[in-house]
């Protein structure tokens, strides 16, 4: 249908971008590290709002077929906290500051949590469509490892007996959020 050997993914963030490049080995992957052009605002409430906002835009700023996540951890016991605000949950745009502010938040609460990713591929056309991932886990008091980004040191999955900051890049893209999202988008062959 729309078949492509280069994608534009929209994001700047280094171990995103990592990720959809190993799990889209053969497409020439570019990246809004390629341009200038400026962030693109989040406003939307939830994670699929947040990624057609950013396909959206981008496809229309540079007349091409884009990928855009958006994705982050929602905790049970904080009723889903941080969610779409998981990157700037502390405000700073700091990890670690993210990560003390919900070891903080979820102290004595309930730790179940998942990652959650929406991806949504987006045509010129103004065709889109949405591919949803998600991991369970919990969250862990003491970070551990230092492999991935985000809340990954703190984010317990019992498939491996690790959390995804002790995984290997080959043993989270077995069962991440985002291979998942990524995967249903592979197999919808709109690529």
């Amino acid at each position: 249908m729309h078949k492509r050997n280069s994608l534009f993914i929209a994001t700047r963030n280094k171990g995103k971008l990592k990720d959809f490049k190993s799990l889209l080995p053969k497409y020439h992957i570019r990246s809004l590290l390629d341009t200038d052009i400026p962030e693109i605002e989040e406003t939307g409430t939830n994670f699929q709002e947040n990624s057609l906002i950013k396909a959206k835009t981008i496809s229309n700023l540079l007349n091409t077929t884009v990928i855009a996540d958006d994705s982050g951890l929602v905790c049970e016991g904080l009723d889903g906290e941080p969610g779409v605000y998981s990157a700037r949950y502390a405000g700073t745009n700091s990890d670690e500051d993210n990560n003390k502010l919900l070891l903080k938040k979820i102290k004595d609460k309930n730790r179940d949590a998942e990652f959650v990713a929406c991806i949504c591929l987006y045509f010129p056309s103004g065709d889109y469509y949405f591919f949803l991932g998600k991991v369970k886990g919990e969250i862990i008091d003491t970070p551990k490892g230092n492999n991935g980004f985000g809340y990954d040191p703190i984010f317990y999955v019992k498939e491996f007996d690790k959390t995804f900051g002790e995984l290997t890049l080959k043993e989270k893209n077995t069962i991440s959020h985002r291979k998942k999202a990524i995967q249903k988008l592979i197999e919808s062959s709109l690529l």
